[in-house]
């Protein structure tokens, strides 16, 4: 007798199918996944099996891909197959074989679970997959999140075996009289993850028999420590951030104040992409590096003096030429329009327009983004000044720098500072005689 109750029951108590839903189930071969095939056809279930040839295992894989295909064909259900060129994909990604396989086998399934219309991906881990993630985390260093193990649901991907230890599974294929195909690199113990499977349990199972019932209750107590450290963060996240203009700015004040810091913060950072180095260089930061920049591969946080800011990185501007003949051109999130005049008019109460010598341009001009030696001669001074300087005075975020459009003269010079200074040595003047007035709009 097969456990479909049991089986339909885990199904239904963590919501990971209903039962009008289409499930694509992939199956290897081996005892778990067949059993997960079994049951799902026993139960009822819309679905359809999928086999990856990795193509590592020569003659043994193509067995194995022919006994899914028979599978399939008893069952009565769809089959999809592919086959892999593990090496060559695990060489050009600079990648182990076993990442390589885990990479192309997600993949596809995503790929399938699209094209075809399934709601999910079934996969067959069982309790003491879990124990050997946990085991392997713990070994290769982990936050809580590493000590859940191994989820019900993970977004699309279901686990409806999670029900059951390895020893259940062999005991009802064994009662039910159900083939199935071994593996023969699951003995090597080469693998991490078999090295714990074939040595580290069965020396913690001295110590503890129950070992299974052990960890099934230590995971409830991960699984509620991760749900109370989740809603910490989400109210820290609701007080302590506050976004503007798709920037997000956390006082420096209410970091400081956090315990455990290092956990809260890093819970609060992990989504954004920093990782605990990057946590640790942060926090040991807070009181002497105003200005430190530290980065993720999306994101951009800026210690700046009494708060940081978070920013999503941006694409720095490409600098664009200004002919005499142009009226408008574009520049990053700008349209700069140019308007000649005969009379020596003075633009006021727009920061984004101004009003230079027209006799003095030597074209063509270049709108760009800043660099650290430049400086200018401010509007009202006779002494030149760095734009770093300028940019403190004015208490510009490092990360905003690169985005203040500086409008260049043929001669290298600085004219103006888009939204803050014009320069002292192209003004408007008692003998000028045309005007040329440049105006950003934001597009």
């Amino acid at each position: 007798m097969l456990p479909l109750k049991q089986f339909t029951d885990f199904i239904e108590q963590n919501k990971l199918f209903t039962p009008g839903g289409k499930v694509v189930a992939a199956v290897s071969g081996g005892m778990d996944s067949v059993l997960m095939a079994h049951l799902l056809k026993g139960s009822g279930y819309n679905f359809s099996i999928a086999h990856c040839n990795f193509q590592l295992r020569g003659d043994e894989a193509i067995a194995d891909q022919e006994f899914c295909k028979n599978l399939a064909q008893q069952l009565d259900v769809e089959y999809h197959t592919i086959e892999f060129d593990t090496h060559t994909y695990a060489a050009e990604n600079k990648i182990s074989i076993q990442m390589a396989a885990r990479e192309l086998r997600y993949q596809w399934f995503q790929q399938i679970k699209q094209q075809h219309g399934y709601d999910v991906i079934a996969l067959a881990h069982h309790q003491n997959d879990t124990i050997e993630t946990i085991l392997l985390n713990l070994t290769r260093g982990t936050g809580i999140a590493g000590l859940h193990g191994i989820l019900p649901k993970n977004g699309d991907l279901v686990r409806p075996l999670l029900f059951l230890k390895r020893d259940d599974i062999q005991r009802i294929i064994a009662k039910n009289d159900i083939g199935f195909v071994e593996d023969s690199s699951n003995t090597s113990t080469k693998y991490a993850r078999n090295k714990i499977r074939h040595e580290v349990i069965p020396r913690l199972k001295e110590l503890n028999p129950s070992l299974e019932k052990t960890f099934e209750n230590n995971l409830q107590h991960f699984r509620e420590l991760e749900i109370l450290l989740e809603m910490r963060v989400a109210e820290l996240k609701k007080d302590a951030f506050i976004e503007k203009n798709g920037e997000i700015y956390i006082a420096l004040s209410a970091i400081k104040t956090l315990h455990p810091k290092r956990l809260l913060l890093f819970g609060l950072l992990q989504p954004y992409g920093f990782n605990e180095t990057t946590i640790d260089n942060l926090i040991a930061a807070l009181d002497k590096h105003s200005g430190r920049v530290f980065e993720s591969l999306d994101h951009k946080l800026i210690l700046d003096r009494d708060r940081i800011i978070l920013i999503k990185k941006k694409n720095n501007p490409v600098a664009v030429r200004i002919n005499p003949n142009d009226r408008e051109v574009n520049y990053h999130n700008y349209k700069v329009t140019l308007l000649h005049d005969d009379s020596p008019l003075i633009v006021k109460d727009n920061p984004l327009a101004v009003s230079i010598d027209a006799e003095l341009l030597i074209y063509p001009l270049i709108i760009r983004r800043w660099q650290q030696s430049d400086f200018f001669y401010p509007l009202g001074m006779k002494t030149r000044k760095k734009l770093s300087d300028l940019f403190v005075d004015q208490k510009i975020p490092v990360h905003q720098k690169s985005q203040v459009p500086l409008l260049v003269n043929g001669n290298g010079e600085i004219i103006w500072v888009a939204g803050y200074r014009s320069s002292e040595r192209y003004k408007v003047s008692k003998n000028t005689k045309k005007v040329t007035i440049f105006e950003l709009i934001k597009t």
